[in-house]
């Protein structure tokens, strides 16, 4: 496992920027995406199976003695790659708007999904508490925060393999609390709306 230097941890801290990784470590994150992607949708024989799960576990075993604990991973400490090189999230591509909103693109992978052609709710509610929590740093430049509620209407099914719009702001601020709404659009249909409250953290408040 490595290990790097020691991280006190505690608090809420940013990711520190890294390089770690090198030029490959995007083509790394991608090809991890498209193996999960190729993991949910084969129906392929037993020995290709066989074969398949045989080199998986060959690449589990080539990783495991590079563990490294959250604060020493490249992983979402990779700000030149999208979302920040973090597996788990939703594919998007966010900005500032003009009019002080978030807005950008989201596409949902063959391993989001739920059933007939529609994305999994939960994977939506991941999709909403990265894009609102975003929102709510990024628009009021406050890193530490937390998730306190998040709420979320289907109104639509979401189609994976599509690229879709997002739109998120801020709705309103009360002292330390941050309540933001966003949406998930279709060529301008909503399909799906989430609204969210932030709590801003006290220094050292986990």
């Amino acid at each position: 496992m490595t290990t790097g230097a020691a991280h006190t941890g505690g608090g809420f801290n940013p990711p520190e920027p890294t390089d770690r990784g090198g030029p490959d470590y995007g083509r790394f994150i991608e090809a991890v995406r498209t193996l999960q992607d190729h993991a949910r949708a084969a129906d392929a024989p037993d020995e290709v199976i066989t074969e398949a799960a045989a080199l998986i576990e060959k690449v589990s075993a080539l990783l495991a003695p590079y563990e490294a604990d959250e604060w020493h991973s490249p992983s979402g400490r990779r700000m030149d790659l999208p979302n920040r090189g973090n597996i788990m999230s939703v594919p998007v591509d966010l900005h500032v708007t003009e009019d002080g909103r978030i807005g950008g693109t989201a596409q949902f992978r063959r391993y989001h999904l739920g059933r007939n052609g529609a994305v999994h709710g939960g994977v939506l509610g991941l999709l909403f508490d990265s894009l609102l929590g975003f929102t709510a740093a990024k628009l009021t430049k406050s890193a530490y925060q937390r998730t306190a509620h998040l709420g979320i209407d289907y109104r639509k099914i979401v189609p994976i393999g599509k690229q879709l719009q997002v739109d998120a702001g801020i709705d309103r601020i009360d002292g330390r609390k941050i309540f933001v709404s966003g949406r998930v659009l279709d060529d301008g249909v909503v399909l799906t709306e989430g609204d969210a409250l932030f709590v801003r953290l006290k220094p050292g408040q986990p």
